[in-house]
């Protein structure tokens, strides 16, 4: 299972988080496209995307002379499998203790 951190700190930002959503929800833009939208500056926006990037959120690729940014989903795939595995592990400890209430 891939370590879920990276992807969970990167989120944990409101703003990343904003960003991360606007590219899923509305598609590709550039630094500066996201800062027209967003109360903060292009330099921040930047600085986001960078750490998007490096959690595997976002994928860069240059159109003309612009650079745009793309949302990957399956970066989250990591997230909810690990998500899974908890919700399992608790199911479990639950069924033990339901279990042990019963005897």
């Amino acid at each position: 299972m891939t370590d879920p951190q990276p992807v969970l700190h990167a989120l944990a930002d409101p703003t990343r988080r904003a960003v991360f959503e606007r590219l899923n929800s509305k598609g590709p833009a550039s630094a500066s496209a996201l800062a027209t939208e967003m109360p903060v500056s292009r330099q921040a926006i930047a600085k986001h995307l960078r750490i998007l990037g490096e959690a595997g959120l976002v994928d860069r690729r240059s159109s003309g002379r612009q650079v745009v940014y793309e949302a990957k989903l399956e970066a989250l795939d990591g997230v909810s499998a690990w998500i899974s595995d908890v919700g399992s592990q608790w199911d479990r400890r639950l069924e033990q203790l339901k279990r042990s209430f019963e005897a």
